[in-house]
């Protein structure tokens, strides 16, 4: 993704979208991710880190440190994600 595709202003419904189940979403044109897209997948990790206390469920937490030594890392690549898909 590019600097200058993330400062423009989505014109998405979020609200529409939210209140969607996943039997709603139409995903058709998508491919199914199989095991070479993740081969091949790179975390996008960010700069300038603070350390903060939070709270996880346990299965969250679980997932993620079934994933490898750096799921502290990748917890904060997925909440960069979400962000950035919400980000206004």
């Amino acid at each position: 993704m590019s600097e200058t595709n993330s400062s423009k202003h989505s014109r998405t419904d979020w609200d529409r979208i939210d209140k969607m189940t996943d039997e709603e979403i139409d995903v058709s044109d998508s491919p199914p991710l199989d095991a070479s897209f993740f081969e091949n997948a790179e975390w996008r990790m960010p700069a300038g880190k603070r350390t903060v206390i939070l709270s996880l469920d346990a299965e969250v937490l679980t997932w993620f440190e079934e994933q490898g030594a750096d799921f502290q890392e990748r917890i904060a690549a997925a909440l960069r994600d979400y962000a950035d898909a919400h980000r206004v």
